[in-house]
């Protein structure tokens, strides 16, 4: 195979038509983005790759004439462009929207990412039910034991078992989700699950034991585990990169008003004595599960998946369930090129589902399968240990939010007290998510996470040094580090809370999104069984009864956490799937992201052209060269 030497690559011109107006970014020269795994890493030669070895047409052609391969819409292809050429345009219409234009072109899609994400609002009101109801005098009369300093305690065990019940229920969830979404989609994953939990949630509300308790959390951890991640997963892919951060970090929004609704309700009952007064909470849950199964049964499926599962012309009718209507009027149209106002004026409806055949074409030419096992090959294994190692670490993080209210009884504040200062906690949290969203736009995400983790890391340190001074001190000082824990869960749903959720949703590659999402979750739920075990025996005073010195641990795990994010976490803010794609494939540095990223806006994509029946491949070796060495040159430095 011939070598050309690296050097001589700026002399090379793109093979762009001249006509085409000059463009500040790749997505605008894109037809195909990946790297062929023959570009060596050397700044010195790149050898091409053999044509006789790349594979057979891996990519339909939507000439009408081959058998099986019906165009998607004859009114639009009178000009018979290629799916590499629609795709190029798709990607250049996304890159180029901006926020306002996504909100008035998908709105649709908006409200029905919102109705599945109000199962994480669900799931957050469920999930603090326990936890906040150790601190409930009539749960602990009712399902402890009498301690010897003469209050009623749940036992460490109980505590430890029930809360890491539902985590157990989650995991199974989470690896049922995996295979369930990718057989029979979204939708009907999560109308499944919504029945279940119905029938689960009898369980919690009757049960009369410990033992019982302990079953329903494990039933109910099932669905729940399915919604942490198939919400994300869906938001991710029914919106474009202008709206797609809003709408993931949007998900910690819901688990926190799903927070706050629970403990506020439970500050309710917190004088009452009577069994009902946690057996009403519980019953609650049916407030949301029954409402919300009834609006997804009219939910679109996910485009992504339906060309995933070659039905593009569904991916179509699903696409335009989720713009508004005068964009689909606009697509629908002869093709003058007149659009209506409210839509971006070069979007059309066929040109992003060849984008999203181009993408998932990619994606199948680099990967080795779709199944569990693809996630820790190639480049998917990087793909995966962010997303686990981003999700490990805002479990460390967050750890002091999901036991503030028996943190605080534990420092010293009455009851009604503890639940009223968790309550401006959770308000705190919501504003913090609100404010991730003005300095995403700023700052980006690795950026965040890093900002994040080192601040959680200093305020709980400073609450570690408060809580030395515990014993024999004045009241004030249960009230400080109530506040320390308000502080903190501020600065970290300002930054690792939200930006978690875009990170996991836009790392993984679109053909694993959903098995990697779940694998990282997965590893959330894992890391939080263990701190779900220590924190009981750090807070209980018939345990190691650390109080307010349990800070001094979790704020060594987030210092440890920054470690990693500065090394291992990349910026994926701006990019598209195709880029993630690439960059991930060239195994670019972390921390080098974004200097890869204008290398490319210089040198552009190399593509692939499909011609012919037998739809064959033409490298166009002068951008390879151009790329790979901008590339290579961009890695060494």
């Amino acid at each position: 195979m011939p070598m050309l030497s690296a050097g001589n690559s700026q002399s090379i011109s793109r093979t762009e038509d001249s006509s085409s107006p000059q463009t500040s970014h790749p997505s605008e020269t894109l037809q195909f983005a990946t790297v062929p795994s023959a570009l060596r890493n050397s700044s010195e030669n790149i050898e091409f790759v053999d044509l006789e070895k790349l594979p057979p047409a891996y990519l339909p052609s939507l000439d009408p004439s081959p058998p099986g391969s019906p165009p998607l819409s004859p009114a639009s292809r009178a000009n018979d462009d290629s799916i590499a050429t629609e795709a190029k345009r798709a990607a250049r219409t996304e890159r180029q929207m901006t926020l306002w234009q996504g909100l008035r072109l998908y709105p649709k899609a908006i409200g029905w990412s919102l109705l599945l994400s109000l199962t994480l609002v669900m799931e957050g009101f469920d999930i603090t039910l326990i936890s906040s109801f150790y601190a409930f005098p009539s749960f602990k009369r009712n399902y402890g034991h009498l301690s010897p300093n003469g209050t009623y305690q749940i036992a460490t065990s109980w505590q430890a078992a029930l809360t890491n019940g539902a985590l157990v229920g989650e995991i199974i969830g989470l690896f049922i989700n995996g295979v369930l979404c990718d057989r029979f989609g979204n939708r009907r994953t999560m109308v499944g699950c919504l029945a279940l939990l119905s029938g689960f949630i009898f369980i919690s509300v009757f049960a009369k034991s410990p033992g019982v308790l302990l079953a329903s959390q494990i039933l109910c951890g099932i669905p729940w585990g399915v919604f942490q991640t198939l919400s994300i997963t869906y938001a991710a892919e029914c919106v474009p990169v202008a709206l797609r951060a809003y709408l993931t970090s949007g998900v910690n929004l819901c688990w926190l008003i799903g927070q706050l609704i629970s403990v506020g309700t439970l500050r309710c009952f917190t004088h009452s004595t009577s069994p009902w007064s946690y057996r009403i909470p519980f019953a609650l849950q049916w407030m949301w599960a029954v409402p919300i199964l009834v609006g997804i049964l009219f939910a679109p499926e996910s485009p992504w998946w339906l060309v995933r599962h070659e039905r593009p012309e569904d991916a179509r009718r699903a696409l335009l369930r989720l713009t508004s209507s005068s964009a689909a009027a606009a697509t629908d149209s002869s093709g003058s090129g007149s659009k209506a106002a409210a839509a971006p004026p070069t979007f059309n409806v066929d040109e992003t589902v060849a984008m999203m055949q181009h993408t998932n074409a990619v994606e199948k030419y680099l990967s080795e399968g779709t199944s569990y096992v693809s996630c820790f090959r190639g480049s998917d294994l990087r793909r995966t240990e962010i997303a686990c190692g981003v999700w490990m670490t805002q479990s460390i993080c967050g750890v002091m939010t999901g036991y503030a209210t028996y943190f605080y009884t534990q420092a010293g504040l009455a009851t009604d007290k503890a639940f009223t200062l968790s309550t401006a906690m959770y308000g705190a949290g919501i504003a913090g998510v609100v404010l991730s969203w003005f300095l995403m736009r700023v700052a980006g995400r690795r950026t965040l996470y890093l900002w994040g983790a080192a601040l959680c890391a200093a305020v709980l340190g400073v609450a570690g040094c408060v809580g030395t001074r515990r014993e024999g001190a004045s009241p004030a000082v249960g009230w400080a580090l109530g506040s320390l824990v308000v502080l903190t869960t501020f600065v970290y749903d300002s930054s690792i809370g939200p930006i978690c959720y875009s990170l996991v949703a836009e790392i993984p590659s679109t053909r694993l999104r959903v098995k990697t999402v779940v694998l990282a979750r997965v590893a959330y739920n894992v890391l939080s069984i263990i701190t779900n075990v220590l924190m009981p025996q750090l807070l209980n005073p018939n345990a190691w009864n650390w109080k307010g010195k349990t800070c001094f641990l979790w704020a060594a795990g987030a210092g440890l956490a920054w470690v990693w994010c500065f090394f291992r976490l990349p910026e994926p803010k701006g990019l598209t799937y195709m880029e993630l794609d690439l960059l991930f494939e060239k195994k670019a540095d972390a921390r080098k992201f974004s200097r890869v990223q204008a290398s490319l806006s210089e040198s552009g994509y190399f593509s692939v052209e499909m011609g012919g029946s037998e739809g064959a491949v033409k490298w166009h070796e002068e951008c390879i060269v151009a790329f790979g060495t901008l590339l290579v040159e961009t890695l060494e430095v």
